[in-house]
């Protein structure tokens, strides 16, 4: 079974470019799931990069954000402070091409530290970004690599919220979003249940480590779901959110499992 890793390493840098608008956009989200780069708009073109011994990287100014093989020093998707400052650094992404879901990795330690994920697809498409609270202060460019994990997640973008309410252990709710999670083999449901302009989101902190808060932000529309996996790693405090792009309309408090 494989599980998030944490590892520390020092590093430096700085990218910038414009966030694809496209990424967030109702209308490409709703589509049939699409290939990246194909998919990702001029304005932030993505490299493809063949896995290697070593993970790929990008950087900016306060953040390292890697994808790597299972047997790299960074194994799955990582994100580094590189930065003492009172800003924390985080890494978004998007797995197998998929652009309906978002997933998200802030990073909220000390500089020198690292956070991640294991759990990644066959393809993944990141950039590292740099936070002031839950405001995005800066971002990087968007890199695509193929071909990177060993036992790679499927891509499962049919699940409905009443499959997720179905399979799961633990839903939450508020108008408009849902979140379930089960935790033999822990895969947790961010669901969009009302047809309108804003987007679900799922906050929540695994394995009882609170200097790492994961996000699933499901763009795709009503009656969608995306899922993340997170091995043998259990669900510790969890909340269900609605935004309107980058702002927040509505949440809960967060709840301890």
């Amino acid at each position: 079974m494989v599980v998030m890793a944490a590892v520390a390493i020092s590093a430096d840098g700085a990218a910038a470019t414009v966030e694809p608008r496209a990424v967030a956009s109702r209308a490409v989200a709703q589509t049939a799931p699409m290939a990246v780069p194909a998919a990702v708009p001029a304005s932030a073109p993505a490299s493809v990069s063949e896995a290697e011994d070593e993970p790929v990287c990008v950087r900016i100014k306060g953040a390292e954000a890697c994808v790597g093989p299972d047997g790299s020093d960074r194994p799955g998707i990582t994100i580094e402070d590189t930065a003492r400052d009172k800003l924390h650094p985080a890494v978004e992404y998007y797995l197998n091409g998929y652009l309906g879901t978002k997933y998200v990795i802030h990073n909220l330690g000390r500089e020198g530290d690292v956070r991640g994920s294991r759990e990644i697809g066959k393809m993944v498409t990141f950039r590292a970004a740099i936070y002031e609270g839950n405001h995005q202060v800066r971002y990087g460019r968007w890199k695509t690599v193929r071909n990177i994990a060993k036992y790679p997640v499927k891509r499962e973008t049919r699940v409905t919220p009443a499959a997720a309410r179905a399979r799961a252990k633990v839903c939450t709710t508020i108008r408009g979003a849902l979140t379930c999670f089960a935790e033999r083999n822990t895969y947790i449901f961010a669901c969009d249940t009302q047809a309108d302009k804003y987007q679900a989101r799922a906050e929540y902190f695994v394995g009882g480590d609170p200097t790492a808060r994961f996000e699933i932000h499901q763009l795709a529309g009503v009656n969608t779901c995306g899922k993340a996996e997170h091995g043998d790693l259990a669900i510790s405090m969890y909340r269900t959110a609605v935004f309107n792009d980058k702002r927040r309309v509505a949440d809960q408090l967060y709840r301890y499992n």
